[in-house]
């Protein structure tokens, strides 16, 4: 899951992209509304955080423009606006949801969560599940075979990626560009090496083998 920050405090920036990425997310961060715009449409982003008081374009601005180029990826605005109207202005603009600052970094989470799941039309809200293999999104806890299996962040990031794309194959730069944080570079082995740790946990002691390689193309998760 690939996250756009567009957030001029820097300080509130970091603090947002620490949080996300020890949840498995990747971040991109745009400082000005026109940097956002710009990056907006650079990658297939999986939901926009954007704040209202940006330098170049600001946040409302920058929102009614991406919904003016039909790009419906959720948008959540974080802001220290905390009116009515300036809720009611945000949400009319075409964002998704509204988040006042200061905020718990708990219930922002959870809001992303939630906005990615309505987007992806997903109909369990807590969990995705293939075969004997369970992942409980809320509590980051992964079962094959109703037994726990403990993963680092990326790691678990790496096999939602998969679940949620499974019996399709995703190229290594797809999984670059929604896993990491980093632009692909064809030179690396990061990915083969992570999928490789993810086989010993997720399908070395269990039956079926769940994650395959697609010679020349990728790699699936599906029941062969």
């Amino acid at each position: 899951m690939r996250i756009l920050v567009v957030e001029d405090d820097l300080k509130i920036a970091e603090f947002i992209q620490k949080g996300l990425k020890s949840s498995g997310f990747a971040v991109d961060h745009a400082v000005t509304g026109t940097q956002g715009f710009d990056m907006a449409f650079e990658e297939p982003y999986d939901t926009m955080v954007v704040d209202i008081m940006l330098p170049e374009m600001d946040g409302i601005s920058l929102i009614k423009k991406i919904r003016g180029k039909n790009n419906n990826t959720p948008i959540i605005i974080l802001s220290a606006r905390d009116r009515v109207d300036d809720r009611v202005n945000g949400l009319q603009a075409g964002a998704d949801d509204y988040l006042t600052k200061p905020f718990a970094f708990s219930e922002f989470l959870a809001r992303i969560q939630a906005l990615i799941r309505r987007a992806g039309n997903v109909t369990d809200p807590v969990s995705l599940s293939y075969s004997d293999l369970n992942i409980d999104m809320l509590k980051r806890q992964v079962k094959r075979n109703n037994e726990i299996i403990e993963l680092q962040p990326l790691e678990f990031s790496l096999l939602e990626y998969l679940l949620r794309n499974r019996e399709r194959v995703v190229s290594r730069t797809m999984i670059m560009e929604h896993v990491w944080d980093y632009n692909f570079d064809p030179m690396t082995n990061v990915v083969e090496a992570r999928i490789c740790r993810l086989r010993d946990k997720i399908d070395k002691d269990f039956e079926p083998k769940l994650i395959h390689t697609v010679r020349s193309a990728g790699y699936v998760l599906k029941i062969k």
